[in-house]
């Protein structure tokens, strides 16, 4: 349980502040080198960047805790948004029923990669990954290869304006995001679920033999993961309005990033909602400036897998010393 605590205290501690330090220069660096960039209209960009990433990053630091991650998270996104919106439109339901449905094949999605991993003994990286191209393949499949375009958010029926903005314009999405981070940073570090599982990441054979269900916690932070991938997918829908199928492969990745840079390891025992929540504006401050230096998405790509690679060796080294 050592281990444990350490992650608590990083929550506030050297690793958050050089991820701040991090965010606080990347966003003057675009800040000088474009004027464009000083608008309130590329600060709600960033923000509206922000919401679906959120909930992606905040689901995977839980299986992060236990020490796995989950790589289906940016596809089940998309495969929710397109078949909760494929089934709305042409069953001419009621918006509210699509965002049901996305959280329920979220659910369905983190439920089945729990039972894989805890009953069929199966890897996390090699389940995710298949569950990723399962997704992939049935939003395709469901929607015919065909876009599904959700009412627009300036319509009089565009539910993004009523859920994430004010009549003034003013980021609504950013304060429910805020709230959501609040409560998951509490469950994680205050309640028996959050030590549970931070437990299992520390030394999961110590865990199970201190009377911890370590099967039981692994599905549910999985279960958990789903259902904020669900989330996004109303976020991603709510943002973009045309989904296109395949489209959230990779952002699983942006995901990971956040958690790692932001203070999560990946040898689990240690994760921080604030420490992502850094780390998911790191990842959007890049994908909404570099364009505006004349670098476009296949730089992102390029710099987001550089971006990966520090913060999994800065992790590397931080339990090195740990030990």
């Amino acid at each position: 349980m050592k281990k444990e605590n350490k992650g608590k205290k990083s929550i506030f501690g050297t690793q958050q502040g050089i991820a701040m330090i991090v965010l606080a220069i990347l966003y003057i660096f675009f800040y000088i080198k474009s004027t464009a960039f000083r608008s309130t209209t590329t600060l709600a960009s960033i923000f509206d960047s922000s919401y679906y990433l959120s909930f992606l990053a905040i689901g995977v630091t839980f299986t992060i805790a236990t020490g796995a991650f989950d790589m289906s998270i940016g596809a089940v996104m998309n495969t929710s948004a397109l078949i909760a919106g494929f089934i709305s439109i042409k069953m001419g339901l009621p918006i509210i029923v699509a965002l049901i449905i996305s959280i329920i094949i979220g659910l369905i999605f983190g439920l089945i990669n729990g039972l894989l991993i805890t009953k069929a003994k199966i890897n996390p990286f090699v389940t995710t990954l298949a569950t990723q191209m399962i997704a992939v393949g049935l939003g395709s499949i469901f929607t015919k290869v065909q876009t599904v375009n959700y009412p627009l958010r300036d319509a009089a029926d565009g539910w993004y304006k009523s859920i994430f903005k004010l009549g003034s314009g003013f980021p609504v999405g950013i304060i429910v995001v805020a709230l959501v981070a609040i409560l998951m940073s509490v469950i994680l570090r205050k309640t028996k679920f959050g030590r549970y599982l931070l437990a299992i990441g520390s030394n999961e054979e110590a865990a199970r033999l201190s009377g911890i269900n370590t099967e039981k916690y692994i599905m549910l932070s999985f279960v958990l993961c789903g259902f904020f991938a669900g989330l996004a997918g109303i976020a991603y829908s709510a943002t973009y309005t045309t989904i296109m199928p395949g489209e959230g492969v990779g952002f699983e990745l942006d995901a990971i990033a956040a958690s790692v840079i932001g203070g999560s390891s990946l040898a689990g025992g240690k994760a921080t909602i604030l420490g992502t929540m850094i780390g998911v504006f790191i990842m959007t401050v890049l994908k909404v400036g570099l364009p505006f230096i004349g670098l476009q998405s296949h730089y992102q790509i390029l710099i987001t897998g550089i971006v990966l690679l520090i913060a999994v060796y800065l992790d590397v080294i931080r339990n090195r010393k740990e030990k």
